[in-house]
């Protein structure tokens, strides 16, 4: 029997040596996170205010848990981008595999969050509970990157702890790379769920043209 490893359980250390996964530094690898970005409206900003209003209520009745972050920061994110609408669908816990074929293994995990166009997929966000820091969801959503059956172009990621909020950018070459943006943060100054929404829009936008995937 071919054996089975959560993704969950997956780190760094493993994808390098079974993938060869290697980080880029260079800015001009995964611009697209800052470049020729969509504006919100005036209507999308109120929402995202409330939206970061409700996530600091919640602070005051801990434990912030994975599921909790996802009802309360990230569907919202999806109802106000109007990702729930035509052409667009939503589906949770959909399970993915990623074969191993050095070790003769199998990856599985599920996806929290997947947004479908046409029957392909077009979006996957992997939320964490507000405890946990964007190094602990890295390997597991770039394992579900590497498993994307579209090689000839990018895919894009964004992992969520409702506290802070990365995108990720994984190119399959030989070997694969990848990148990260910035961090976006609950706490700072303003609202930085405004560039959060403006990053997701643009990279929908991209994975629509060109039939890549934004994972």
């Amino acid at each position: 029997m071919t054996p089975t490893i959560p993704a969950k359980d997956i780190d760094l250390r493993y994808l390098i040596d079974n993938f060869g996964i290697q980080l880029v530094l260079d800015d001009h690898f995964f611009s697209e996170w800052q470049e020729n970005l969509p504006e919100i409206t005036d209507l999308d900003k109120q929402l995202l205010d409330k939206v970061k209003a409700g996530y600091f209520n919640l602070l005051n009745y801990p434990p912030l848990l994975e599921d909790v972050v996802r009802m309360a920061v990230i569907d919202p994110i999806l109802f106000i981008g109007d990702f729930y609408l035509n052409p667009f669908y939503v589906k949770s816990e959909e399970s993915v595999d990623i074969a191993v074929s050095d070790e003769d293994a199998i990856i599985k995990g599920r996806i929290d969050t997947l947004v479908f166009k046409d029957q392909l997929w077009v979006m996957i966000i992997e939320s964490k509970k507000a405890s946990f820091s964007i190094e602990s969801g890295l390997a597991q959503i770039l394992a579900y990157m590497l498993g994307s059956p579209t090689s000839e172009q990018p895919c894009f990621g964004m992992i969520a702890t409702g506290s802070e909020f990365i995108f990720v950018k994984l190119v399959k070459t030989s070997p694969p790379r990848y990148a990260l943006s910035k961090g976006f943060l609950m706490r700072n100054p303003g609202n930085e769920l405004y560039d959060v929404m403006r990053i997701l829009k643009g990279l929908i936008q991209i994975a629509s043209v060109s039939n890549c995937r934004l994972l």
